[in-house]
Formats: structure tokens, sequence, C-alpha cells
């Protein structure tokens, strides 16, 4: 597989994001299937994994650590912080230096690694300068407990603030073929400062593969059960999209998700997409995404189109219910 650059930091092109292993994605699967499908993943070229403290809470971290035992040493391992967690739910942010130290204890004593590549502030907190936190990730650096630090869902303004403390190598935002809000003001940030995006969600939480059946049921350990665009009416109401995608998807000999990924990777070459998935046929279809080009005449023609379709996101709902 190709790699890319998020900042200085050197990863596959297509990334793997590991939280739907066992949480926020419906019932869990058997644990060591999905130790076995880590390995497939590893073994296909993706270097770069993705996790947090919060997924599960902990649960996740401890797979991926008992995952990559052996061959930690070519990987790039990402974690969060960020959250209080209290009796085994996300709490409220918190994102003092204190809280961020013990929290990435916890983190390297669960991933079995005595660093973390790429470690996140997962939500910035209001209550903490933004300032604060990245002297503490300063510190961390320094220390040899982390080699890169960055921050998750967050704008423009923030990303300069801590930047101008101690330099950021990525940030990690909700970016797809549907979701661009970040394209006017942060894209332009982020490419003066040479950082890198991670785009989560690439896939629309799974809404862009055109495989989620209307009554598809998210009832169990899966947070697609507060999202609007997951109703009935919401998916009706994207599935302008949907059949647009599905046209280009035939045009290219593609699948919907792989055009979603492809369109991603064809945006800027700093942007490195994550998508998850539990079943190995699903990654290695993400993975051709990287097979597919467009022309600048067929971006253009894509941009065009979308400009015409009306996308239905609804109101998202309050934390912690929405977050990824």
């Amino acid at each position: 597989m190709k790699t890319r650059k998020l900042g200085s930091l050197e990863v596959s092109e297509i990334s793997y994001g590991c939280m739907g292993l066992n949480y926020h994605r419906g019932p869990a699967k058997d644990r060591n299937e999905m130790i076995k499908l880590v390995h497939s993943v590893i073994d296909m070229g993706v270097t770069l994994l993705d996790t947090a403290e919060v997924y599960g809470p902990y649960i996740n971290e401890e797979l991926v650590g008992e995952a990559i035992a052996g061959q930690r040493d070519k990987l790039v391992i990402s974690s969060k912080c960020g959250f209080v967690i209290k009796d085994g739910e996300m709490a409220g942010l918190d994102s003092r230096p204190e809280t961020m130290r013990k929290a990435l204890e916890g983190s390297l004593r669960r991933l079995g690694t005595d660093y973390i590549d790429l470690y996140y502030i997962h939500r910035v907190d209001p209550n903490v300068p933004i300032e604060e936190s990245a002297q503490a990730m300063q510190q961390f650096i320094k220390e040899g407990k982390i080699r890169h630090w960055g921050l998750s869902a967050v704008s423009a303004e923030i990303v300069r603030k801590a930047h101008a403390v101690e330099p950021l190598t990525a940030v990690q935002n909700e970016y797809s073929i549907w979701r661009r809000d970040d394209e006017s003001e942060l894209f332009p940030t982020l490419e003066e400062l040479n950082i890198g995006l991670v785009a989560y969600s690439p896939l629309g939480r799974g809404f862009l593969t055109g495989t989620i059946a209307k009554d598809m049921d998210f009832s169990v350990n899966d947070n697609r059960a507060w999202l609007p665009w997951f109703t009935q009416e919401g998916m009706a109401a994207n599935q302008a999209l949907l059949d647009y995608l599905t046209t280009l998807a035939k045009e290219k000999n593609a699948t919907t998700a792989q055009i979603s990924i492809a369109w991603i990777l064809a945006q800027r070459p700093w942007i490195v997409p994550i998508p998850g998935s539990t079943k190995l046929e699903r990654v290695q279809e993400n993975n051709d995404s990287a097979k597919i080009t467009f022309t600048k005449a067929e971006l253009d023609n894509i941009d065009e189109a979308l400009s015409k379709i009306d996308i239905y996101i609804g109101e998202m709902p309050a934390f912690p219910s929405s977050q990824k």
C-alpha cells in the first residue's frame, strides 16, 4: 500500500479505525476473530491503527494491544484522551494535564507499549485553555511517551492556538463526501501549518456503503441509534445521494464505499481516511479504493452534482451519544 504524510509522520494512505471491533457498532464480535482481523489488516499493509481510551471504555485498547503484540515496531498507533470516565461511561470532558497523564499511562499499559505514535485530545475541554493542554502534550513528547500529538473534532482557531505551543501532526475530524464543513476554514489552516487530516467516518458510519437497511436494528452497542440520518425519514431524505454514488460506482466498476473513499483521497495529499469494518472482505474492499482515480473534470462534475443534492444531517444529539 502507498503511504501519505501527516506532517512528518508517514502512514498507509488508507488506515484503519479500530473502534467498531468491539464498540458502538452492534453486538460485540468474537474477540479472537477480531484479533485475527487486525492481523489481516496489518498483513494488507495498513500501518496506522486508531483507537481511544473511551472506546468501551478501555476494552478497545486492550484488544488492539493484544493484536499488535510482536508487531509494534512496524505500526503507527494512535489513541486519545480528554473524557471523564465514570462507572464505565463517558461523563464529561477533562483535558487538565493531570487527567491527560493518567489517561496516557492507562493507554500505554493497555496497548502494551512504551510510546504512542500519535496521541489526540479526543474532544477539546472548554474549561481548560488549549495552550495548557498543549504544554502537557509537549511534556509527554519530551518524556518519549508520545511521538506526535493531535486534536479531534476541532476548529481552525483552536488548531492555531495549540500549534503555536507545540506543533500538531494531525487533526482527526469527520470528513466525507457528505460532510464537507471543514473545507472552507480548517483545510487552508492545515495546509499552511503542514498538519495532516485523519478523516474519521469516511463512509458516514456505514450509510455511504448503501448496505444499511431501513429497518436495521441499532439498539445494541450502536451509537447510530441516536443519529438522525439513520431514521427511516433520514435515510429516505438522503437516498438521492446514494443514487448518485451508485451511478458513479457503475461508471468506475466500483462500490459506493470505494467511490466515497477514493473521492477523499483525491481531495488533498495530506488526508488519510480511517474506515473501520469487522469483515475482512469489507476491509479489502475499502483498501482497494486506492486503485480508483478521478480526473479533474470528473471531480468538478462531482462537485457540481453534489451541490444540487440536499443532504440531511439533522440535529445532532447531545453529548455523549453522538461521540465517535
